[in-house]
């Protein structure tokens, strides 16, 4: 049940991230990926890969850095991947940063993730995971509930409307 609330609570860092860098640098807003919930998937999918990583790498922060940009990243480019080919859409192109490889992934942000492996493992995670221990399973099961509703609901508007505007609910007129 835990690795539900890592999904859920990674996700939701996600999407403050990406709402702090996009208010930042001017940069898109309607990049989080699903229609109601402030989740970005990408993000809990990826620091689920990094705390699945082999203990020894926990050990050694190079590995980690090395190893956890490197599990972001592949989850970062089969998520595009999967938007692209599944439903058709596009949350984020890299094409015009250094390293970019098909516009899924670059180098600046493998580093980035490199740098957030060694804040989730050494820090955050093990901050969190004593108090997400403590939630009662029952609510663990209604969250991810919660989630893979609001993730066929966002799935199926993406693929029929080919557009991630369809998500833009909280701004329209």
């Amino acid at each position: 049940m835990l690795w539900i609330w890592d999904l859920i609570v990674y996700s939701f860092f996600g999407f403050l991230l990406e709402a702090a860098f996009a208010w930042v640098t001017g940069g898109r807003t309607d990049r989080k990926g699903l229609l109601v919930l402030p989740l970005c998937p990408v993000y809990g999918l990826g620091a689920c890969l990094i705390l699945s990583l082999p203990r020894w790498t926990a050990a050694q922060p190079w590995a980690l850095f090395l190893a956890g940009g490197a599990a972001a990243t592949a989850a970062e480019y089969l998520t595009a991947l999967y938007y692209e080919r599944a439903l058709g859409v596009s949350f984020w192109d890299y094409g015009d940063l250094p390293g970019s490889f098909q516009g899924r992934v670059c180098l600046p942000f493998s580093l980035a993730w490199g740098v957030l492996s060694l804040v989730l493992v050494y820090w955050v995670h093990p901050a969190l995971a004593p108090l997400l221990a403590r939630i009662p399973a029952p609510v663990g099961w209604s969250a991810l509930a919660a989630l893979l509703a609001d993730s066929l609901v966002s799935a199926a508007l993406l693929r029929r409307s080919g557009d991630t505007a369809c998500l833009r609910w909280y701004d329209r007129s």
